[in-house]
């Protein structure tokens, strides 16, 4: 028998649970700022991405994690032409402003590091490749190595 009685919402609840646990091992072991954490740093990225990428970036998320990637969004302001880390930042620090202090850039640095270990290589190293130098740096290499190969996302 399954938890919700439908396979895929099993399926996305247990990909969902994995993803903040992963984050909860770098920033701690607090599920809201996981969450927050998860859903900032996705729509920032999403912001910044031309239309094409943030769609192909958002159909290899987890069923419930493209929920918050998507909510909110306004298509016709993409993408977002800030250049600096601070203004990629900001948006991501806002999401914590009712919980405890949390590192922006470490919460960025370990959305980044779960995304490549769920995504595929391919579509993260043209993500990468979108984003400003200053925030590629918070995505370093050896965490793409880390992504699956084409066809292997979770």
């Amino acid at each position: 028998m399954t938890a919700t009685g439908l396979a895929t919402f099993d399926r996305t609840l247990h990909a969902t649970n994995g993803w903040l646990q992963e984050i909860m091992e770098d920033l701690g072991p607090d599920r809201q700022v996981a969450w927050h954490s998860l859903g900032g740093v996705l729509r920032a990225l999403r912001d910044r991405l031309p239309l094409d990428l943030a769609v192909h970036l958002g159909e290899q998320l987890p069923l419930l994690v493209r929920g918050t990637y998507y909510g909110r969004w306004q298509p016709s302001n993409q993408p977002v032409k800030s250049r600096s880390l601070e203004e990629f930042l900001e948006p991501i620090g806002r999401e914590f402003d009712d919980l405890r202090p949390v590192n922006v850039e470490d919460a960025t640095r370990s959305v980044f590091r779960v995304l490549s270990l769920h995504v595929d290589r391919g579509e993260l190293e043209n993500v990468r490749q979108a984003l400003p130098e200053e925030v590629r740096r918070l995505w370093p290499d050896e965490f793409l190595q880390a992504a699956p190969a084409q066809g292997k996302t979770a």
